[in-house]
């Protein structure tokens, strides 16, 4: 019994052996070593994977530049909007602007009506005096004396004010348009002390306004006195020739002109020839 059982020991490693050798050399860690047709093989295989995965890279590379290229599009898009927009509201400001300066006019035209019938116009800024209207009515008129005139204007009652050369136009007259009138306002003690011809040429037709529209009575013999100077200042002398029987026909010399009246202006006319026009 002693002799099998050493027999069958002796077997045992023997048959152990036959395994690992049927089993081939393994690398560390229990690794199989592959021989070279196997690696040959396990060597295209990687290289069929890597040349595989190559386009999925490239792929995604053009997808992001296709985003990238379409997010560029948007925002030049986007900048050009806003220019449009941009241009928009400036030609909106710009064509709005005149708008405003024909809404609130820095300046006011002003007419006068001056003692001879004629009318005078100006323009004035808006926050102007009266001084400066009044400086400029009298450069017209070619006036140096100023102190005996002035300028008036009818209030929204029609009642007559005279302008304050110191107080801002537009704070006088509160509405309506800006006319006025050139006026003598007051006349002076002693006309023969008055240096200027057109000084007194101005002072007679306000005088005679006064006298024909009835704010300065007078007498019959005053009326005709002052019709007669009138006749000779405009005409001249008396000429038979020249003058016929209604010669003064177009003239006024009172608010209620008669026909006695005009014979007694016709008979001292005649009494002024060689007078001084």
């Amino acid at each position: 019994m002693t002799t099998e059982s050493g027999s069958d020991s002796e077997s045992k490693p023997e048959q152990e052996a036959e395994p690992q050798e049927a089993a081939g050399p393994q690398g560390p860690a229990g690794a199989q070593q592959l021989g070279p047709e196997e690696q040959r093989q396990a060597l295209e295989q990687f290289e069929a994977a890597a040349a595989h995965s190559t386009p999925v890279r490239k792929e995604v590379t053009d997808k992001e530049r296709e985003f990238a290229a379409g997010a560029a599009k948007q925002l030049e898009y986007q900048q050009l909007e806003d220019d449009k927009l941009s241009q928009k509201s400036s030609s909106s400001k710009l064509s709005r602007s005149p708008l405003k300066i024909v809404k609130k006019p820095k300046s006011m035209q002003c007419k006068v009506i001056l003692l001879d019938g004629s009318e005078y116009t100006c323009d004035v800024e808006k926050r102007s005096r009266g001084q400066v209207l009044f400086d400029k009515v009298c450069e017209h008129l070619n006036l140096l004396e100023k102190d005996y005139f002035g300028l008036t204007y009818r209030d929204a009652e029609n009642q007559k004010n005279w302008l304050d050369p110191a107080k801002e136009i537009k704070k006088q007259i509160r509405s309506g348009a800006w006319h006025f009138s050139f006026n003598v306002k007051f006349y002076p003690p002693d006309p023969s002390q008055l240096s200027e011809d057109i000084t007194r040429y101005y002072l007679c037709l306000q005088l005679r306004d006064d006298i024909v529209s009835g704010r300065l009575p007078c007498s019959f013999v005053t009326l005709a006195l002052l019709g007669s100077y009138t006749v000779q200042s405009e005409l001249g002398d008396y000429d038979p020739d020249e003058c016929g029987s209604d010669y003064i026909s177009e003239f006024r010399f009172a608010p209620n002109h008669t026909k006695e009246l005009e014979d007694k202006v016709i008979e001292l006319h005649k009494s002024h020839r060689n007078d001084a026009s």
